[in-house]
Order: C-alpha cells, then structure tokens, then sequence
C-alpha cells in the first residue's frame, strides 16, 4: 500500500508560514500603531465593564417593569372610574324631567288643561334626554316580526301578511343596536 497522505507536520508548517505572511501584509503602520497604543485590558477591568453593564441593564428593566405596571394600574382605575360613572351624562339628561314631574305635583290649580300640557312637555323632555343616550324606540306596526326585537302576545286575524306586526301593546326600546326591551305586539295569523 502507498502512502498518499503527505506529512502532516510540512502541510502545518506551510499554513503557519502562509498565517503569518498574510496576517503581516494586512498589517498597516496605522493598526500597528494603534494595536501598540491599547493596551490589553486586563480580566478584572473587563469583568468589571461587564458587571457594571449588568447592573445598568438590571435597572433598566426594573424601571420598564415599574412603568407597565402604574400604567397597568392606572387602566384599572380608569375602568372602573367608567363603570362607576358611565350613567353620569345620562343621569344629566334626566334631572329637568324629574324637576318637570315634581312642579307637576306641586301645582295645585287643578287645572287639567295646565296639567296635561305640562306633562306632554315632560315627555318630550324623557323623548330627547333618551335620544342624546341613544334610546331609540322599537314601534313596530306593520314590520315583519322579529323575534330577536318584538314579543308576541297573541295572533290575530288581519288583512295584512302573516307574521306582520299588528298592534303595538307596550313599545320597545333599544340602546346601540341592543335591545333594552323588546315590543309587546300581536301579530297576523297565516290565512
């Protein structure tokens, strides 16, 4: 058998040699001299950067943790500050139709003409305090049924088209799309 591997020994000597001539043709007399001018620092300084870096970076995330949480905290309160008061500007709307309804009661003319004029005053006072909180009634004569917005009562026989709304017996309301209560209604009955 031949040997066809050279020496290992030669084959380290010449890449050394080539390590050495290459790294000494990048060498300028600038990084030269600037290699020369830093000096290595020593293990202790270097752990010592480190530690101070450490320490910096500790306090960093400390503060941001410290941060996320007030802010954090400060969303709770504001939540529950909007549960707690979320009725205020309602509330509002509604305090001159309470004055209305107890002037109502006070006056003692016994004027029913009087009377009935102020309470239609009142309630258009009610009408426009729940369109501003966005109260809408649900009166829905003639309308399909819906059972999702109306409730029926009964069935009766009508000129109209099956399941169509025949009579509204109490109204109902809605608040955003959502039903607060839904309408009493009698409906047609299929022929």
């Amino acid at each position: 058998m031949e040997n066809t591997q050279d020496n290992p020994s030669t084959q380290n000597s010449k890449t050394a040699d080539e390590a050495v001539r290459e790294t000494a043709e990048n060498v300028t007399p600038e990084t030269a001299a600037a290699e020369q001018a830093e000096p290595q620092a020593s293990p202790e300084a270097v752990l010592a950067e480190a530690q101070a870096k450490i320490a910096e970076l500790q306090e960093s995330f400390l503060r941001a943790k410290a941060e996320t949480e007030n802010v954090r905290r400060r969303a709770h309160e504001e939540v529950q500050k909007a549960h707690k008061f979320a009725i205020e500007s309602f509330a509002e709307r509604l305090l001159p139709v309470m004055d209305s309804l107890e002037a109502a009661l006070a006056d003692s003319t016994g004027d029913l003409t009087k009377v009935r004029e102020g309470v239609d005053l009142t309630l258009r006072q009610l009408a426009s305090a729940m369109e501003k909180g966005r109260i809408v009634v649900v009166n829905p004569v003639g309308e399909k049924f819906d059972p999702h917005r109306h409730q029926a009562i009964s069935m009766v026989p009508a000129e109209q088209e099956p399941n169509t709304v025949v009579t509204v017996l109490q109204k109902g309301y809605v608040i955003a799309d959502r039903v607060l209560r839904p309408a009493l209604v009698t409906v047609a009955q299929p022929k």
